[in-house]
């Protein structure tokens, strides 16, 4: 069985879009995307430096643009025939799109809002996150804990995220949990999948209630608790709440694997995804589609897998 994943914030990097922009009408489509949102996908995904595409109000609706985009190469999702569809954060917009939950004009609309609030409320109070790596996920919890930090991103594979202000980051980085080897800030702008993000909600409530979700088309893995969803308008709902509660990708992980996955492929601009999978799912085909040059082996991919 094929999980097609999309992956989140920080996952984006100066010019990663070029080459997309080569494929047949991938120009006029992004072109036009950037229209219906006010925002030129095309400069930011083409020119613009690593603190330009760091701005959650950018970076949220480039990296839906990207994922949307890469796996149209590949054809539409039928022909794709993924068992399962999931994305990381702000990734399960694209999800929701590849689920048939939204067309792409109301995922890149309802991103563009989401980055935008998302944006105000860090602009509240300096904050970020920091991964960590290695370490027992139950001492490191309690550690970031008792210095105020939120396990943003429980990511599995050893995987943790933590997200708070900047001094509360810094102390981190002075007492790490017993274990953990290394602290990394992320590239993001602000204190994600926490407290300081509840601003935010309020306006993502408001924006869903514009749209008209359809029950998804594929089984759709949620953030929130692994869960999958079969209703459209839970889809919408969990979309808006996740924004201030921590991913668990962890237990999304866990769902592939009772699933019955046997290949993840991580739409543009991969890497993150399946680099937890390789150490999560042992056994499971991976491939992230990082350029153009990657299509032929998506292709090969999903005819091995796929449906079955």
């Amino acid at each position: 069985m094929l999980v097609l994943v999309a992956p989140g914030q920080g996952a984006q990097t100066p010019g990663f879009l070029t080459p997309w922009l080569d494929l047949p009408g991938a120009a006029d489509r992004v072109a036009a995307w950037s229209d219906a949102i006010g925002l030129d996908l095309v400069h930011y995904g083409t020119q613009a430096d690593a603190d330009a595409i760091r701005d959650t109000a950018v970076a949220q609706p480039l990296l839906v643009a990207a994922g949307l985009l890469s796996a149209a190469a590949l054809g539409d999702i039928s022909g794709i025939g993924p068992g399962a569809v999931a994305g990381h954060s702000v990734g399960e917009i694209t999800a929701a799109a590849f689920a048939g939950v939204l067309d792409d004009t109301a995922a890149l609309g309802l991103v563009r809002k989401r980055g935008l609030a998302m944006a105000d409320a860090a602009a509240v109070t300096r904050t970020g996150m920091a991964a960590l790596l290695g370490g027992d996920p139950e001492v490191s919890v309690a550690h970031l804990e008792r210095l105020g930090l939120t396990p943003a991103n429980i990511n599995g594979a050893g995987q943790i995220v933590a997200a708070g202000t900047l001094e509360q980051l810094a102390a981190l980085n002075e007492d790490k949990p017993e274990g953990v080897r290394k602290v990394v800030a992320l590239k993001v702008a602000g204190a994600f999948h926490t407290h300081h993000m509840a601003p935010a909600v309020e306006t993502l409530e408001k924006a869903a209630a514009e749209l008209s979700p359809a029950d998804p088309k594929v089984t759709y893995v949620s953030n929130k608790d692994g869960r999958t969803v079969a209703s459209g308008a839970e889809v919408l709902q969990r979309l808006v709440g996740q924004v201030a509660n921590p991913v668990r990708w962890d237990l999304c992980m866990e769902t592939f694997r009772e699933l019955g996955v046997t290949a993840l492929l991580e739409v543009c601009p991969g890497g993150t995804l399946t680099g937890l999978a390789k150490r999560a799912l042992p056994g499971v085909a991976t491939l992230a589609l990082k350029t153009p040059d990657d299509l032929d082996a998506a292709r090969a991919l999903i005819a091995e897998h796929a449906g079955a």
